[in-house]
């Protein structure tokens, strides 16, 4: 499984996404289109998001490849704007890396 991981707080995710053998690209600067490129956001199954303040990149991610699955990991609110784009928002306070990941691999199966 292919993920492109963004944001500066990866909350324990590159460690959970490493030991389940994923592919991972991490972009951990300003998300934007050629930072997403460079990630082959195109070929990816999971964006992987940790920073709502780059919520905008939903819209750019899903533009890139429509089939992505976008999973928003942060404790802060998911902006109404990418609500309809997000397949799901997840509070680090109350699922931890490990489970997250344990559940991307398996829908992926």
């Amino acid at each position: 499984m292919h993920v492109v991981l963004a944001g500066r707080h990866t909350n324990g995710l590159q460690a959970a996404l490493d030991d389940a053998e994923c592919s991972v690209s991490h972009i951990d600067e300003v998300v934007d289109r050629s930072a997403l490129d460079d990630a082959d956001i195109e070929s990816a199954d999971v964006y992987l998001l940790t920073e709502m303040d780059q919520a905008t990149t939903i819209a750019v991610a899903k533009d890139c490849n429509p089939d992505v699955r976008v999973v928003v990991y942060d404790d802060a609110s998911l902006p109404d704007f990418a609500s309809r784009q997000t397949d799901v928002a997840v509070d680090p306070a109350l699922v931890d890396p490990e489970t997250v990941v344990e559940t991307l691999t398996e829908d992926a199966a």
